[in-house]
């Protein structure tokens, strides 16, 4: 070998010089599939960002489509004709006169006045007691977990059962209730075909299901009272009950109208309680409808004779007295809190 160094022609290409660079000569079949990939999840995440979301929520709005909205409508187009349940095709266009009738109506008056009654008697000591007993829960105290759980069981229970026990309960002959009034000097009370007394009765089955539930809401909403409140207040010489009401029932305010809304709308669709509370009488409300509620009395004219034009004009007006109720609740809420 000589010691000369041999020099490549300045004509001979170097081995990496055939091979074309990114950006000067085009690029190869594979990065374009590349770029095509990248282009086409870049496309997928922009259209996940913005339609997943309507996906998600989709699946409520078409179940509410199928078995809300449409059985509303539909409920609405029947109660403007004649129509029963015997033919529910044959629909014979009546305009307003479903309407107009229930104005004359003096069973429908009469189950608007009971629901009305029997709302008021199981609405007001309901939440009260509710709000009691969350605040006795509130408290530490030894297996608060185990009452938490045994103030619920009353809302896990069948209507059904309930109501047959407090129908025993309120026997005239053999009841416990009669028995007691009895002991302490007091005459058996017809609880079943009194008019007042059969109201309170079904108002009592209510009480009982639904204290526990507004019970816990009401201890949701007292644990989210920030400490520091009741520290204050304990500096200033408040005692407990002073501490409960300027501190707790105004921090409960909104839980309270929330209750009061809720409450109000369950006692206007009462059906289960009174319905089950004289079988024999069914969906009449007593002997002489004497706790028949606008609910019971939708199902006497919708399943029971048949009209369900008349049922649907019911059902209509049961929804129109809850928008009003709704409004009202509105105004007064936005009243108090502009003050």
């Amino acid at each position: 070998m000589s010691d000369e160094t041999a020099v490549l022609p300045a004509s001979s290409p170097s081995p990496s010089s055939s091979r074309p660079v990114r950006g000067e000569e085009g690029e190869g079949p594979g990065d374009k599939a590349a770029g095509r990939r990248q282009v086409w999840r870049s496309r997928r995440y922009r259209w996940d960002l913005r339609w997943s979301p309507y996906a998600f929520v989709a699946p409520f709005f078409l179940f509410f489509a199928a078995f809300g909205l449409f059985p509303l409508l539909y409920t609405g187009w029947a109660a403007l004709h004649q129509v029963e349940l015997t033919d529910p095709d044959d629909m014979t266009w009546v305009g307003l006169r479903n309407f107009t009738r229930l104005w004359g109506d003096e069973f429908f008056w009469n189950a608007l006045r009971n629901t009305f009654t029997i709302g008021l008697l199981s609405t007001v000591p309901q939440l009260l007691i509710a709000l009691g007993l969350a605040h006795l829960l509130n408290y530490r105290m030894r297996a608060s977990a185990f009452f938490r759980v045994a103030v619920l069981t009353p809302y896990a229970t069948s209507v059904a059962a309930a109501t047959l026990v407090f129908v025993l309960l309120f026997g005239r002959d053999y009841g416990m209730v009669n028995w007691a009034l009895s002991a302490v000097g007091f005459d058996a009370v017809d609880w079943q075909n009194g008019s007042f007394a059969s109201q309170l009765a079904v108002s009592t089955i209510v009480i009982w299901r639904w204290t526990g539930y507004n019970a816990l809401i009401y201890l949701a909403a007292m644990q989210a009272v920030p400490a520091e409140l009741y520290e204050s207040a304990a500096l200033d010489g408040a005692s407990r009950w002073q501490q409960f009401l300027h501190v707790t029932v105004p921090s409960l305010r909104p839980t309270i109208f929330f209750t009061c809304v809720v409450s109000t709308i369950g006692a206007t669709q009462l059906f289960g309680e009174p319905l089950l509370f004289n079988g024999g009488a069914g969906a009449t409300g007593g002997s002489d409808h004497q706790f028949q509620t606008l609910g019971l009395y939708l199902y006497e004219q919708g399943w029971v004779n048949l009209h369900l034009g008349r049922a649907s004009a019911i059902a209509w007006a049961m929804f129109l007295i809850l928008l009003l109720i709704g409004g009202a609740a509105r105004l007064l809420r936005g009243r108090g809190d502009s003050r």
